[in-house]
């Protein structure tokens, strides 16, 4: 009997033992999964991307119009770019003219690279113009001298000569094409253009780590393309910043000393505090909390350099210009959209109650991210135009 009850408990032991150690292991694989979560997702926030998801079918092509499938960007009203065989085809395309519960007709306005007929996918986007020459106006194609070496941009004069200056800075993912949009409605209020690029955007020299800062190294080529337009005769300056631009153009004029110049920022969808961004992003892939606050600490740490490949790590908190509202002094006018669905419009609200003072707020509704020109550019301009008057 006392050999039986030995036995008994040695197999009793046996079996707590392997289930502490299968628990073990269910914890510690479940660590190793968050981990490889968190690396990839910090990665590829802060890495250009190569390639963009084409995530609208193409239908239907004729000579006036393309059927799509019905996604949210191809239901939004406006005009827009639709980039197609993995980028190297480009149209425009109008307002929709029917639609379907699983497709979207819509005007197609002009095809100006590649053909669509055999193409069978493609995106949206809100570049709409791919040159200054599509604006038809006079431009010039100029080098900044940034801290890494040249980096392009078009200048085009305003109608009359004028010391006031627009510097438009894109976002994340995208080039200066972003910005043309800006150029009619700052060339009739007599500002001229210039429309930059800035590090590791793919026409800017890149730097060494091949990774964006999300504005905490970039502000330093929009400090040199200020400069350039001081030294081409400049007496005040607007910056205007869309997403991540708008990130960039906020650290310029609170770290960089030509912001003395700077009259006032138009932001457009703007990434005014990335910890709130970047839970947003992470909610929207149903992230746990654990793994968000795992990515805002591989970004921002010195440790973790070598996992994300960064030369250095982010200053979160300095990019949080709601908690640094009080720094602020231009005056400020922000679009945002509420269903933007990449940087959510509540840092931006947040900003505009902080500071009523100097920040006017244009609220959107349903015009998507940095697509609010595309959606309604008659009150885009208009808001731009207004507000320029109270300068």
């Amino acid at each position: 009997m006392a050999d039986q009850g030995r036995h008994r408990d040695s197999v009793a032991g046996r079996i707590v033992t392997g289930t502490a150690i299968g628990a073990g292991a269910l914890v510690t694989g479940a660590a190793i999964t968050a981990g490889v979560i968190a690396v990839v997702f910090a990665r590829t926030v802060i890495t250009p991307p190569t390639k963009r998801p084409e995530d609208v079918h193409i239908l239907a092509v004729d000579e006036s119009t393309i059927t799509l499938s019905a996604t949210l960007d191809s239901m939004t009203p406006g005009q827009y770019s639709f980039w197609f065989d993995h980028d190297r085809g480009h149209a425009r395309v109008g307002e929709i003219v029917a639609y379907t519960a699983d497709t979207v007709t819509r005007q197609l306005l002009g095809v100006d690279l590649g053909s669509l007929e055999h193409a069978t996918r493609g995106r949206f986007s809100g570049w709409f113009y791919l040159s200054p020459a599509d604006l038809d106006v006079p431009f010039d194609d100029v080098e900044i001298e940034t801290e890494l070496g040249s980096a392009p941009a078009w200048f085009v004069p305003a109608p009359k000569r004028s010391s006031a200056w627009m510097i438009g800075v894109h976002g994340r993912a995208v080039r200066r094409q972003e910005t043309l949009r800006s150029v009619p409605v700052f060339r009739e209020e007599g500002y001229n253009c210039l429309l930059v690029s800035y590090r590791n955007d793919g026409d800017a020299p890149g730097t060494a780590d091949n990774r964006y800062s999300l504005g905490d190294t970039e502000w330093k080529d929009v400090e040199a393309a200020m400069q350039y337009a001081l030294d081409h005769g400049a007496k005040s300056i607007v910056l205007m910043g869309w997403s991540m631009g708008g990130a960039t153009v906020l650290q310029a004029i609170t770290r960089s000393p030509p912001a003395e110049y700077v009259r006032g920022v138009v932001l457009e969808s703007p990434v005014v505090d990335w910890v709130t961004a970047l839970h947003y992003q992470g909610m929207a892939y149903k992230l746990p909390r654990v793994i968000r606050l795992g990515i805002l600490t591989l970004l921002s740490s010195r440790w973790s350099t070598l996992i994300t490949g960064q030369a250095v790590p982010i200053d979160l908190k300095r990019l949080d210009l709601v908690a640094r509202a009080k720094e602020l002094s231009k005056p400020i006018l922000l679009l945002h959209s509420d269903d933007d669905g990449f940087v959510p419009s509540t840092a931006s609200r947040a900003l505009a109650v902080a500071r009523p003072d100097i920040v006017t707020f244009e609220e959107f509704s349903t015009a998507r991210h940095t697509k609010l020109w595309n959606y309604d550019a008659d009150r885009w301009n208009g808001a731009i135009r207004r507000w320029l008057g109270r300068l």
